[in-house]
């Protein structure tokens, strides 16, 4: 990991020279976008300045390193294209280790200098800043999909939500013959918002099906899984959700596999890390299926394609779906961002203003995306793919995007 931290660090440091000496506050800036454009936080004439609250040396750094890589290729790209608004894109990154107290210093060492948060990693962290990103009408891509959270404006989230991707995984496995009507299900999952939106699915989709949900309940630092999966065969579960970090997903399967449990499982999109298979798990990984909004940085998809292919002309870190996510997420900015300068508003008000305008087509790499519905998922689709070590990301699909009935007709906590 000291390569991707040199990686991170290397970014940091450029993207605070490209700071230096810039005031944060410029007003009423005309540059590229026609006369007048207002701005406040985080825009001067010649730079857009977005933040990146990432985790670069926690539990889910390999995302968070991917995600981060996405961002950086959204940027370079606009940047050579001239910017937006006749403004160029920079990003300040920060590394708070998936850990909350860490977090909230950090986003106060940024929130005076950005306009808005090209990525927010993490359910906790999310948890710990949501009130202050809705006080500062900071508007913030989190890397962390819980529908529980589109309450605010400022949260702006792209792509299927963990209880949306759960129905479309269980109506997936349901389609394969995995599971039946009347069938007993587990679930583990972390004891947070991540794992209870995870579990808020399930149970939606076992409400429907009469399926009965087996719960197995682990907090985020739990590495063995004996205990859930010994419960759960028990029980005499047919197939198994999980809503884990990637070494309790590695341990989960590796326990199924020692103690005979032979059942397909299905994971939301944080469960699975590609490094997994380059150690002693990578044999326990044929049952199981991961559910995503964003399409695996192997397929064989034009969009996905072109990505992966300017990713390995800049890095050498093992790549994941976070590269695609990151990059569709900075696609999303760049819609918006257009927007406001269309409507000569660059404020973070103005921001927010035109995010409830949004909608993106990011092609392949996570479909449609539409933003102007309060309250809801910005998509209800998701890919399925299925581990594989022969393919760089460790991952390939095997459905294409698709929207489940139960998935189209599902109420999130805060749909209007």
């Amino acid at each position: 990991m000291q390569t991707a931290q040199r990686a991170l660090l290397t970014a940091a440091v450029a993207a605070t020279l490209v700071l230096t000496g810039c005031s944060s506050k410029a007003v009423n800036n005309s540059s590229g976008g026609g006369s007048a454009v207002k701005t406040d936080v985080g825009v001067t004439d010649q730079t857009i300045t977005l933040g990146v609250l990432t985790d670069a040396s926690g539990v889910f750094k390999n995302l968070g390193l991917g995600i981060t890589h996405g961002n950086e290729i959204w940027a370079d790209e606009v940047n050579r294209a001239g910017g937006i608004c006749g403004r160029k894109i920079a990003l300040v990154q920060k590394d708070h280790g998936y850990a909350a107290d860490k977090a909230i210093p950090l986003y106060g060492q940024v929130k005076d200098n950005v306009l808005g948060l090209a990525q927010l990693l993490g359910s906790p962290i999310l948890a710990a800043l949501k009130k202050q990103i809705t006080d500062d009408k900071m508007v913030s891509v989190p890397a962390s999909w819980a529908s529980t959270n589109l309450d605010t404006p400022s949260v702006l989230m792209v792509g299927a939500t963990y209880d949306v991707e759960m129905l479309n995984g269980f109506s997936f496995m349901q389609e394969q013959g995995f599971v039946h009507d009347g069938d007993r299900v587990g679930h583990i999952y972390v004891d947070s918002e991540y794992g209870k939106n995870g579990l808020a699915g399930s149970k939606a989709y076992g409400a429907a099906h009469n399926l009965t949900v087996v719960e197995a309940k682990v907090t985020a630092t739990d590495t063995d899984m004996t205990a859930a999966i010994t419960s759960l065969k028990s029980q005499g579960v047919k197939a198994i959700a999980l809503t884990t970090t990637p070494k309790q997903t590695a341990s989960a399967l590796t326990q199924a596999k020692a103690q005979g449990i032979d059942v397909p499982f299905i994971g939301n999109n944080p469960t699975f890390d590609p490094v997994l298979l380059s150690t002693p798990a990578k044999d326990s990984f044929d049952k199981f299926y991961f559910v995503n909004g964003v399409v695996p940085f192997s397929a064989d998809l034009p969009a996905a394609k072109d990505l992966a292919a300017k990713y390995a002309a800049k890095y050498t870190d093992t790549p994941n779906v976070g590269v695609d996510f990151g990059y569709a997420s900075g696609l999303v900015w760049q819609s918006v961002l257009t927007t406001a300068c269309n409507d000569k508003d660059l404020t973070r008000q103005g921001v927010l203003n035109a995010v409830a305008k949004t909608k993106v087509d990011t092609k392949e790499l996570a479909g449609e995306l539409d933003f102007s519905k309060p309250g809801q998922p910005s998509s209800r689709k998701s890919y399925i793919a299925q581990a594989d070590a022969t393919v760089p990301g460790g991952m390939k699909y095997v459905k294409q995007l698709f929207e489940s009935p139960e998935a189209a007709s599902y109420r999130t906590p805060f749909q209007h």
